[in-house]
């Protein structure tokens, strides 16, 4: 998904989704290192340890897993010992 700067204007009617100002005024005339800007987010593979497996059913292909699971409905899992 997307994040950062969204619509938060307090009343102006021509900011809707600027970001305003980054920086300080003379000093230090530059802007901070690691400021948080808007972009893309998420999208990265997560690991799960420790969950138990409760139940294995072959014939529907099926792991039954206590705990929670990462990602949507029907996404892809790598499930290794």
């Amino acid at each position: 998904g997307f994040s950062g700067v969204g619509d938060k204007t307090h009343g102006q009617h021509n900011r809707l989704r600027a970001p305003g100002s980054l920086g300080a005024s003379s000093y230090p005339s530059r802007v901070f290192k690691g400021l948080r800007m808007a972009g893309r987010t998420g999208g990265k593979a997560v690991k799960v340890i420790n969950l138990r497996l409760i139940k294995v059913i072959p014939e529907n292909n099926l792991l039954i897993v206590k705990g929670s699971i990462p990602g949507p409905k029907g996404s892809y899992l790598i499930i290794e010992k």
